[in-house]
């Protein structure tokens, strides 16, 4: 069992990584907002649908998994379990990998293709399927 400081120190990494992201995506749908208030063609043009598609999943992924890394960080409050293994680095992991690989698949779109780097997805989904799942096994061990 942690200590109370550790569990502290560890819980404010995870709100400070959690509110970090946040800050980061709501900042992404703001320029993008932007880009269509004012009509910006790099970004409305039909040809850059899929860069388009692209940069608003990773807006909005983004800001689901800070989200969700928030709602991780208060629990782990609660539930001290939740912190004593890899599953906040899964969880920050996916939080960082499923965006990127969006951003940056975006930025490299040719021809309704995205770039190479979409292929950062694939490891994400991974660490976000092994970070929820420990989790509930986690809480399904925690005595009542």
């Amino acid at each position: 069992m942690l200590d109370l400081e550790k569990r502290e120190s560890m819980v404010l990494r995870q709100l400070r990584i959690a509110l970090g992201g946040l800050f980061l995506f709501v900042l992404l749908g703001v320029l993008l907002e932007a880009f269509h208030a004012f009509k910006w063609m790099g970004y409305l043009h039909v040809q850059n649908e899929t860069r388009r598609m692209l940069l608003r999943l990773a807006h909005a992924h983004g800001t689901l998994l800070s989200m969700l890394q928030l709602g991780f960080a208060l629990a782990g409050k609660a539930y001290p379990v939740l912190l004593e293994s890899i599953r906040p680095g899964a969880m920050v992991l996916a939080q960082v990998l499923i965006p990127l690989g969006f951003f940056l698949g975006a930025l490299g779109a040719v021809d309704g293709d995205p770039g190479p780097w979409i292929a950062f997805l694939p490891p994400g989904a991974i660490a976000l399927l092994v970070g929820l799942g420990s989790s509930v096994w986690a809480l399904g061990r925690t005595p009542h």
